[in-house]
Order: C-alpha cells, then structure tokens, then sequence
C-alpha cells in the first residue's frame, strides 16, 4: 500500500515545481481552503524546508543581476513616422532597464533572482521596486537615491514595432559607485551566478569582474549600447559569456564588421581579450555564437509577428542565463552554449510578440519546451 502523502508535502512538491505559484492555485490544486495553505506555509518557512518569498527552496542560490532599471515610455505611431514633425501615436509605460528586464524573465521562469541597481527617491521607483518584489526578486541590494529621479527609457517605434528612436535618461545608475557596491557586499560576494549590464560605472565593471574570475563565480556580460561599451576594462578574463549586438562588437574591436567572416574575425579577437564565450545578436538574423576553439555557429531567428522590439534582445539575454544556470560546471562548453542561445532566441520570439517589455504569459513551464523549436 502506498503511503500517504500529506497536504504539506504535496504544498513542498508544488512549489519546487514552480516556486512562484499562488496559495489560492495551491488551494484549489489540493482541494483545501487557501488558510490551510497559509498555515502549511508558515510552518514548512518554520522548518526551515522553505526560506519565504517566493518560497525559496534551501540551496537555490539566487542569480545575481546587476545594471540598470528604469520606466519605459513607448509610443507607437499609428501610421507611418516622419521626423521633423508631429506624430499621432499610443503612448504605454512599464517598467524596463536592461538588468531589471533580464531579472524579470529569470523570475518568471522561477528562478530566485536578487536585483542590484539604483532607482530614484520617487513614485516610479518605489512602484518599481514593490513590483520586483511582487514577482520574488530579492531587492535588498538596490540603492534608492534621494534628489534624483528614477531612468527613464523613452521609444519611438513605427506601427510594425520597428525602432525609430530612443532616448535614454539613466543618470540615477551613476549613483551607484565602488563605495555603494562595497557597503552591501555580502549581497555580491555570496552569489556565484551573475549578470552584469553596461550601463554600470567603469570601476564597478571591472571590480566585479575581477571579482568574479577570483572567486571562480560564472559571470554572462549583457552590452547596452555602442556608446557604453568604451566602459569594459581591456581584460575580459572572468567573464563566460558576452553577449552583444553587432553595432556594439563593431565598437569592442574598434572596426567595421560588413559580414559574417568580419563578425567571427571580431568574435575571435574579443575571446582572446579573456571572453570564453562571445555571442552576437543579429536582430531578423538569429545569433552567431562561438565558444572556445569549437566552430562558430550561426542560429536563425524564428518567424514571428512583431508587436513591440522593446525588451527582445534582453530578453534573449535571460534565456541564455536560465540556460546556463543549471549547469553544475563553472567550465562553459560549446554546447551548452550553443543549447543556451537556442533557448534565447524562443523567449526573444515571445517577446517580440508581446506588447510589453516582459511577456507576462512567461511561467517556468516555458524552460520544460522543446529546446530545438527553433532550428
């Protein structure tokens, strides 16, 4: 006879499916009241089988997601935009940020995610911060900063979704120094998956990732915009993998890049600065990945109906990490990257066909798909 499995353990099996699952689904999938569940909860939190929002399991180590966060303005033309004069468009605002973006994904794929970045002493920012915390990002390292107002990502998009024009107002993100880092370190030092974007200071780049390649801890780089990429340190040594769109490789090597023997050329030169993995993000083109001495390989993007661009490429982004996050190995093979950027192209494609910056249908159940959809 089988033995019973009681409703606190079928709670536990629950959320180590999906640790962002609601009580009341938790409720009706058990078929007892939701105040029973509380109680299973609070006492599983008691015993120390579960370390609280979102229900963290022990030894889920969180990803450490470190860059900017900021409120998106998009407005999309409703015909064809012309420069130089007035459009009607539809204007939408979320929150966005490259890291923020990226952490966002992780969490509704039901990884635990702790966010370190700067937002203002203001209504976007706090608004920002408890919808973070809403999803079961660790927020406890991110600096709120008086007398500055939150970023502001602002977007001009053709009725296609296709960019036209963006604006970038991330002064707040510059607030976050070397002294900041340090005086929440034990936030930092303790993680051993990390995420890095551009929009942080020079010093901080480089002291994290130093950091990273002597505490041996994985560490994915996530470019930001051409103009920033003068603020990575000439030594890539520690970072696994970067990841890149071309106008930023083209910048990283200080040439242009006209096809793709020019891009594996560059991609080469940028493993030689320390990079051991180098992926490319091509837009309508796929992605080109190399790692180590294996061959390059280029990834086409799949079809899909483009709603909105805006948080595509970091979205990509978090699909490699989620990827690469649940590899033992600190040494990064081909073909785990080369698995990592198929994943990343499939969340991308959602995305794209979604008309905010994160794809609100995104759930854990999304990692359990078919990795070769899209070949």
């Amino acid at each position: 006879m089988a033995p019973v499995v009681s409703s606190k353990e079928k709670i536990l099996e629950l959320i180590r499916d999906n640790p962002f699952v609601s009580q009341q689904v938790l409720a009706e999938r058990l078929g007892i009241t939701r105040s029973a569940v509380a109680s299973h909860i609070v006492q599983l939190i008691r015993d120390q089988r579960l370390l609280g929002r979102a229900y963290v399991l022990p030894g889920a180590e969180p990803i450490l997601v470190v860059g900017g966060a900021n409120l998106d303005r998009i407005a999309k033309g409703f015909g064809p935009v012309a420069m130089g004069t007035s459009n009607p468009v539809s204007v939408t605002e979320s929150f966005g940020g490259v890291a923020r973006n990226v952490a966002e994904n992780l969490a509704r794929l039901g990884l635990p995610v702790r966010l370190m970045t700067a937002v203002g002493d203001d209504l976007a920012g706090a608004e920002l911060l408890k919808q973070a915390k809403n999803l079961g990002i660790d927020t406890s390292a991110t600096l709120t900063v008086a007398n500055c107002p939150t970023g502001t990502y602002t977007a001009l998009l053709q009725p296609d979704g296709e960019l036209v024009l963006a604006l970038a107002d991330m002064a707040v993100i510059d607030r976050f120094t070397l002294a900041a880092l340090h005086e929440c370190r034990s936030r930092w030092a303790s993680t051993r998956f990390r995420v890095l974007d551009c929009n942080l200071q020079s010093e901080l780049l480089s002291a994290l990732i130093e950091d990273s390649l002597r505490q041996g801890a994985k560490l994915v780089l996530v470019g930001v915009s051409e103009a920033k990429m003068n603020r990575l340190p000439e030594s890539l040594a520690g970072v696994s993998t970067l990841i890149l769109n071309a106008g930023e490789l083209a910048a990283r090597v200080g040439r242009a890049l006209p096809d793709c023997e020019a891009q594996v050329g560059a991609c080469r030169q940028v493993q030689a600065q320390g990079a051991q993995g180098v992926v490319v993000t091509l837009g309508g083109a796929g992605v080109l990945c190399a790692c180590g001495v294996a061959a390059p390989r280029h990834f086409p993007a799949p079809q899909v109906e483009i709603v909105d661009v805006t948080g595509a490429g970091d979205a990509f982004s978090a699909g490699v990490v989620a990827s690469l996050a649940g590899l033992a190995s600190l040494s990064l093979a081909p073909e785990d990257l080369f698995s990592a950027c198929l994943v990343g192209l499939r969340l991308a494609a959602l995305t794209l066909g979604s008309s905010s910056s994160v794809a609100s249908a995104l759930t854990p159940g999304f990692l359990q798909e078919d990795p070769t959809a899209t070949r």
